[in-house]
């Protein structure tokens, strides 16, 4: 027997009846319910008849609140488990069990709002008797007489308009609930459903709102507090008046020890205990919202909007938030670098994976959140430049065809494009001749990078892209190798991932777990890695892209241990990157403007980015060792096709 039905007499259960054998059979109820029905009042007397017989045709089957659940706050967490966010809409609500809530609380909630509850079979006729006197002698509805029953019949199925008709249904569904659901579980229901103020629905949510702790760990003159909150929550809440909170206190505990529920001692106590608050937050923001945005999003799409703001989810992201505030900072700071150097209203982006999970580590879709929530880090498809080549050079190297070491002419060139013709040229507009494939990635050529895809096709190319998940719009033109398309810094940053892995890759992604209050899991993304990519091209490419570091235009980016990078610079310089990785850890940075226009006319992503790049990737490999990355020669290679 729980500690409610310790202070409170159980009543047998009635023999269930539903639908028209309950309407049928309304005279065969137990002589106590209706004499109950009949005791609403004079004014009910002489309409009831015919408002029952309304109610029964067309109210509510609560035999569905077997399976009912209250919509439920979401919650997002870091990696570690610290709470980011918290999703609701209406309703800010975590759902507890009844033995999840302290007797305390049970017991001042009845005592304030329904003493007989374990007495009465849905309806109080005492109660509903007093309140048809105060009523009449008012001349209009001023008390209800509600049971915990009817008010949460009320709560769920009923508008809050107060009128007799709107009691009659009550009192009808009452009696049909308590048939179908035990005590406990409509209290529990109750107490879970119930407004306790500041958006605030349900006891847990209240709970850790006015107390900072949970419903299980409430005091007695806690109890009594929250449970003096029911019937006008913002009015006596502690957080608008504690004069009135501590007044409503006190008649909740006075109304407990007329019971003899509590002791004299328990209620001097509990008048005496220091009440120390919490704070209203249910509609704070989060504190990294380029995160739980993302997140937001991917559940939205997976799941719906309305399973993320009412379906109580638990979700863990793959973000640890103290990594995440260093990677805000570092943007803010270069930010203003920039700005000092003449760069104004510059924006960036910064999307950091570990390539062995394709975990997202950081994300960062703008220099200030606050100013602006636009992601462009996952929103904004803006021009790769050079960065794009890569993508380029590792399809030649599949095609079994091409080495680092084939030499390639840096000559004039012109190709026939729809009706036109198109020259390719370099960034300083001069020609190296023949070099080697190494040479023309390392000093990021342009025209060697276009012969190469016109060699291998440029379909072929975009093959690539599609393989490694860059789904934007492109045409097989005769720019494409020079980054003539719109990507996403996460997409950049995930393909170079899987370079880094050799070709092997899962899904990027925000989320490591999402489970359902009760903690069933919804959706796990344990990395489930496919080989997508050839492992020899994908390390010659990484092999490659090492010497862009050692000695080409991503010399900026040497951290003093082994990277693979590729810097990229727009034609007009409207956008500059680098993206580079480790073995560990995969990271990319663009800057650009949100209006598209030109930065300067010196702006480039090795002399640019690099910096950003290199002063992010120090702190975080801050404790992280040196690794190399595997060469070409523990590959077996392409033969050719």
């Amino acid at each position: 027997m729980s500690s409610t039905k310790s202070f409170a007499k159980k009543h047998s259960e009635i023999q269930t009846l539903s639908g028209f054998e309950f309407f049928k059979g309304v005279g065969q109820v137990a002589g106590s319910t209706l004499l109950s029905i009949t005791m609403l009042s004079s004014s009910v007397l002489a309409g009831g008849l015919v408002g029952l017989a309304i109610s029964f045709r067309d109210l509510p089957d609560v035999r569905q609140l077997r399976t009912f659940f209250p919509s439920e706050t979401s919650y997002i967490y870091d990696i570690k488990g610290k709470l980011l966010a918290s999703i609701h809409g209406e309703a800010n609500r975590e759902v507890v069990t009844i033995d999840q809530i302290s007797p305390n609380l049970k017991r001042a909630v009845l005592a304030s709002e329904d003493s007989h509850f374990y007495d009465h079979h849905g309806i109080n006729p005492v109660g509903i008797g007093r309140a048809a006197l105060v009523n009449w002698a008012a001349g209009g509805v001023r008390e209800g007489g509600s049971t915990i029953t009817m008010q949460l019949v009320k709560n769920i199925f009923l508008s809050q308009k107060r009128a007799v008709t709107r009691k009659i249904a009550e009192a009808v569904l009452a009696i049909r609930l308590e048939q179908v659901l035990s005590k406990d579980h409509i209290l529990e229901m109750y107490l879970n459903q119930v407004y306790w103020g500041h958006n605030n629905y349900g006891v847990q949510t209240a709970a850790r709102t006015y107390f900072k702790k949970s419903a299980q760990n409430l005091t007695l003159g806690e109890s009594a507090m929250m449970a003096g909150l029911i019937q006008a929550p913002e009015e006596f809440s502690p957080f608008v008046s504690m004069k009135l909170a501590k007044q409503k206190q006190k008649e909740v505990l006075g109304r407990m020890l007329e019971l003899n529920w509590i002791t004299q001692q328990e209620y001097n106590d509990a008048l005496n205990q220091e009440i120390k608050l919490g704070k209203i937050k249910s509609f704070q923001g989060s504190a990294l919202p380029y995160i739980t945005n993302t997140v937001a999003q991917e559940l939205i799409k997976k799941f719906g909007r309305e399973t993320l703001l009412k379906g109580g989810m638990q979700v863990q992201t793959t973000v640890d938030a103290g990594f995440q505030m260093m990677a805000e900072e570092t943007i803010k700071k270069w930010h203003q670098t920039l700005e000092r150097q003449g760069l104004n209203n510059n924006q960036m982006a910064l999307v950091a994976i570990d390539p062995r999970t394709h975990f997202v580590k950081a994300l960062v879709g703008g220099v200030d959140s606050k100013t602006s929530e636009f992601n462009r880090a996952t929103q904004a498809h803006r021009q790769p430049g050079s960065s794009f080549k890569p993508f380029v050079y590792y399809t030649a190297f599949a095609s079994g065809k091409f080495t680092p070491n084939t030499t390639i002419l840096d000559t004039p060139v012109s190709y026939r494009d729809g009706n036109g013709w198109y020259y390719p040229r370099n960034y300083d507009n001069t020609f190296m001749g023949a070099i080697p494939i190494r040479t023309a990635l390392a000093l990021s050529r342009n025209v060697p990078a276009v012969k190469i895809g016109k060699a291998v096709g440029m379909n072929k190319v975009i093959e690539t892209c599609r393989t490694l998940g860059i789904m934007s719009p492109m045409e097989p033109v005769s720019s494409l190798p020079l980054g003539a398309i719109g990507v996403t810094p996460l997409e950049m940053a995930s393909a170079y991932a899987t370079f880094a892995n050799y070709g092997w890759q899962s899904p990027p992604t925000v989320i490591a777990r999402v489970t359902d209050s009760s903690g069933n899991v919804l959706l796990d993304n344990t990395p489930k890695p496919q080989l997508v990519l050839n492992p020899w091209a994908s390390a010659t490419t990484l092999d490659v892209m090492q010497t862009v570091v050692r000695e080409g235009t991503g010399k900026g980016a040497d951290i003093g241990r082994p990277v693979a990078g590729k810097t990229g610079t727009t034609s007009s310089e409207k956008d500059i990157w680098f993206i580079g990785t480790v073995p560990q850890l995969t990271t990319a940075v663009w800057v650009g403007r949100d209006n598209n226009r030109q930065l300067s006319h010196d702006a480039t992503g090795g002399g640019m980015v690099t910096p950003i790049w290199r002063d992010f990737m120090q702190k975080a490999l801050k404790d992280v060792p040196v690794e190399n990355f595997k060469p070409p020669t523990q590959f077996s290679r392409p033969r050719p096709n």
